[in-house]
Protein backbone atom coordinates (compact mmCIF):
# COMPACT_ATOMS: atom_id res chain seq x y z
CA UNK A 1 0.00 0.00 0.00
CA UNK A 2 1.46 3.49 -0.66
CA UNK A 3 0.62 6.51 0.77
CA UNK A 4 -0.30 9.89 -0.71
CA UNK A 5 1.31 11.05 -4.06
CA UNK A 6 4.28 13.28 -3.65
CA UNK A 7 3.27 16.79 -4.83
CA UNK A 8 5.99 18.35 -7.47
CA UNK A 9 8.26 20.67 -5.19
CA UNK A 10 7.36 24.41 -5.81
CA UNK A 11 3.77 23.70 -6.96
CA UNK A 12 2.17 26.00 -4.46
CA UNK A 13 4.76 28.77 -4.87
CA UNK A 14 4.31 28.01 -8.68
CA UNK A 15 0.71 28.91 -8.35
CA UNK A 16 1.15 31.89 -6.81
CA UNK A 17 3.78 33.42 -9.06
CA UNK A 18 1.48 32.52 -12.14
CA UNK A 19 -1.57 34.49 -10.42
CA UNK A 20 0.76 37.87 -9.94
CA UNK A 21 1.35 37.61 -13.50
CA UNK A 22 4.63 39.32 -15.11
CA UNK A 23 5.32 41.40 -11.64
CA UNK A 24 6.80 38.53 -9.95
CA UNK A 25 9.44 37.91 -12.55
CA UNK A 26 11.04 40.69 -11.29
CA UNK A 27 14.80 40.08 -9.66
CA UNK A 28 14.80 39.53 -6.24
CA UNK A 29 15.37 42.15 -3.21
CA UNK A 30 19.09 44.19 -3.37
CA UNK A 31 21.51 42.63 -0.83
CA UNK A 32 20.56 44.80 1.63
CA UNK A 33 22.56 41.95 4.08
CA UNK A 34 25.30 42.87 3.18
CA UNK A 35 25.03 46.93 3.33
CA UNK A 36 26.68 48.64 6.04
CA UNK A 37 26.20 51.87 5.74
CA UNK A 38 26.66 54.85 9.31
CA UNK A 39 23.20 54.61 10.55
CA UNK A 40 21.67 58.42 10.25
CA UNK A 41 18.87 57.96 12.99
CA UNK A 42 15.42 57.65 13.10
CA UNK A 43 12.31 58.90 10.39
CA UNK A 44 8.91 59.26 10.92
CA UNK A 45 8.00 55.86 9.45
CA UNK A 46 5.92 53.61 10.64
CA UNK A 47 4.36 50.09 9.38
CA UNK A 48 1.10 49.79 11.25
CA UNK A 49 -0.07 46.45 12.57
CA UNK A 50 -2.36 45.98 9.81
CA UNK A 51 0.38 46.23 7.37
CA UNK A 52 -0.13 49.73 6.21
CA UNK A 53 3.23 52.37 5.77
CA UNK A 54 2.94 56.12 7.23
CA UNK A 55 5.20 58.51 6.55
CA UNK A 56 4.85 61.25 8.88
CA UNK A 57 1.59 60.54 10.34
CA UNK A 58 -0.28 59.60 6.89
CA UNK A 59 -0.37 56.58 5.12
CA UNK A 60 1.55 56.18 2.02
CA UNK A 61 -1.14 55.28 -0.78
CA UNK A 62 1.22 54.62 -3.44
CA UNK A 63 1.44 50.53 -3.28
CA UNK A 64 4.95 50.83 -6.29
CA UNK A 65 6.24 53.08 -3.44
CA UNK A 66 5.65 50.88 -0.47
CA UNK A 67 7.07 47.69 -2.28
CA UNK A 68 10.39 49.41 -2.93
CA UNK A 69 10.85 50.38 0.53
CA UNK A 70 9.76 47.01 1.86
CA UNK A 71 13.12 45.78 -0.24
CA UNK A 72 15.40 47.92 1.30
CA UNK A 73 13.94 47.14 4.97
CA UNK A 74 16.09 44.63 7.60
CA UNK A 75 15.75 43.98 10.78
CA UNK A 76 19.18 44.81 13.11
CA UNK A 77 19.54 43.78 16.28
CA UNK A 78 18.40 46.39 17.87
CA UNK A 79 15.72 48.10 15.33
CA UNK A 80 13.95 47.84 11.94
CA UNK A 81 16.23 50.30 9.32
CA UNK A 82 15.93 51.04 5.74
CA UNK A 83 19.38 50.89 3.99
CA UNK A 84 20.64 51.50 1.10
CA UNK A 85 25.02 51.50 -0.04
CA UNK A 86 25.09 54.90 1.60
CA UNK A 87 22.55 55.30 4.48
CA UNK A 88 20.51 53.23 7.61
CA UNK A 89 17.83 55.01 8.97
CA UNK A 90 15.71 53.34 11.53
CA UNK A 91 11.52 53.15 11.25
CA UNK A 92 9.12 51.69 13.51
CA UNK A 93 7.29 48.42 13.01
CA UNK A 94 4.16 47.93 15.41
CA UNK A 95 3.94 44.19 14.67
CA UNK A 96 5.71 42.45 11.54
CA UNK A 97 6.65 44.20 8.41
CA UNK A 98 4.32 41.75 6.17
CA UNK A 99 1.04 40.74 6.02
CA UNK A 100 0.67 37.35 4.14
CA UNK A 101 -2.50 37.69 2.54
CA UNK A 102 -3.06 34.97 0.23
CA UNK A 103 -2.16 31.05 0.40
CA UNK A 104 -1.93 28.27 -1.61
CA UNK A 105 -1.88 24.60 -0.31
CA UNK A 106 -0.95 21.67 -2.22
CA UNK A 107 -0.88 17.63 -0.53
CA UNK A 108 -1.65 17.30 2.63
CA UNK A 109 0.54 15.43 5.55
CA UNK A 110 4.17 15.28 5.56
CA UNK A 111 4.26 16.14 1.16
CA UNK A 112 1.87 19.09 2.33
CA UNK A 113 3.08 22.39 0.20
CA UNK A 114 1.93 25.95 1.87
CA UNK A 115 2.98 28.92 -0.17
CA UNK A 116 2.07 32.78 1.08
CA UNK A 117 1.65 35.97 -1.09
CA UNK A 118 2.63 38.51 1.34
CA UNK A 119 0.85 42.32 0.94
CA UNK A 120 4.03 43.68 -1.24
CA UNK A 121 3.91 40.43 -3.26
CA UNK A 122 6.73 38.49 -1.90
CA UNK A 123 6.14 35.25 -2.29
CA UNK A 124 7.51 32.28 0.16
CA UNK A 125 7.02 28.62 0.84
CA UNK A 126 7.09 27.14 3.68
CA UNK A 127 10.30 25.19 4.85
CA UNK A 128 13.54 25.54 6.94
CA UNK A 129 14.49 28.88 4.93
CA UNK A 130 10.39 29.99 5.25
CA UNK A 131 9.55 28.44 8.86
CA UNK A 132 6.01 29.41 10.55
CA UNK A 133 6.14 30.21 14.19
CA UNK A 134 2.96 30.48 16.31
CA UNK A 135 2.86 33.60 19.09
CA UNK A 136 -0.35 33.92 21.61
CA UNK A 137 -1.82 37.56 21.34
CA UNK A 138 -3.19 39.52 23.92
CA UNK A 139 -6.66 37.24 23.92
CA UNK A 140 -5.20 34.29 24.24
CA UNK A 141 -5.38 33.98 20.21
CA UNK A 142 -3.08 32.50 18.34
CA UNK A 143 -1.21 34.50 15.64
CA UNK A 144 0.82 33.16 12.90
CA UNK A 145 3.64 34.71 11.14
CA UNK A 146 5.58 32.80 8.24
CA UNK A 147 9.41 34.17 7.57
CA UNK A 148 9.97 36.13 4.71
CA UNK A 149 13.84 36.72 4.22
CA UNK A 150 16.59 37.83 6.81
CA UNK A 151 14.39 38.60 10.06
CA UNK A 152 11.78 39.68 8.37
CA UNK A 153 8.42 37.78 9.43
CA UNK A 154 4.55 37.94 7.68
CA UNK A 155 2.02 37.99 10.16
CA UNK A 156 -0.75 35.57 8.63
CA UNK A 157 -3.83 37.23 8.11
CA UNK A 158 -6.93 36.52 10.69
CA UNK A 159 -8.96 34.32 7.74
CA UNK A 160 -5.66 32.95 6.56
CA UNK A 161 -4.54 31.72 10.16
CA UNK A 162 -7.93 29.94 10.57
CA UNK A 163 -7.60 27.96 7.59
CA UNK A 164 -3.80 27.08 8.76
CA UNK A 165 -4.85 26.30 12.13
CA UNK A 166 -8.02 24.06 10.45
CA UNK A 167 -4.35 21.71 8.76
CA UNK A 168 -3.07 21.13 12.44
CA UNK A 169 -2.32 18.20 13.56
CA UNK A 170 -1.17 15.77 16.98
CA UNK A 171 2.39 14.55 17.39
CA UNK A 172 4.76 13.72 19.89
CA UNK A 173 7.65 15.84 20.40
CA UNK A 174 9.99 14.83 22.73
CA UNK A 175 8.00 12.69 24.35
CA UNK A 176 5.10 15.90 24.63
CA UNK A 177 2.11 15.25 22.53
CA UNK A 178 2.20 18.93 20.52
CA UNK A 179 -0.59 20.63 18.07
CA UNK A 180 1.06 21.88 14.77
CA UNK A 181 1.28 22.30 11.08
CA UNK A 182 3.19 20.15 8.84
CA UNK A 183 4.32 22.04 5.50
CA UNK A 184 7.60 21.47 3.38
CA UNK A 185 8.63 18.14 5.46
CA UNK A 186 8.68 19.99 8.31
CA UNK A 187 6.36 19.98 11.41
CA UNK A 188 6.20 23.81 12.99
CA UNK A 189 4.64 23.28 16.88
CA UNK A 190 1.30 25.75 17.38
CA UNK A 191 1.36 24.81 21.04
CA UNK A 192 1.18 21.30 23.62
CA UNK A 193 -1.78 19.71 23.38
CA UNK A 194 -2.13 20.18 27.16
CA UNK A 195 -2.20 24.32 27.04
CA UNK A 196 -4.80 23.70 24.56
CA UNK A 197 -7.20 22.26 26.55
CA UNK A 198 -7.73 19.21 24.43
CA UNK A 199 -4.98 16.61 26.03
Amino acid sequence: MTGPSPVTPGIALARLTEALGSDSKRKGPPPVERWNPAYCGEIDMRIAADGTWHYMGSPINRPALVKLFSTVLRKDPERYVLVTPVERVGITVEDAPFLAVEMAVEGEGESRQIAFRTNVDDLVQVGPDHPLRFEQDANGGIKPYVKVRGELWALVTRSLALDLVAMGEEKNIDGVDTFGVMAGGAFFPIAPMSELGIA
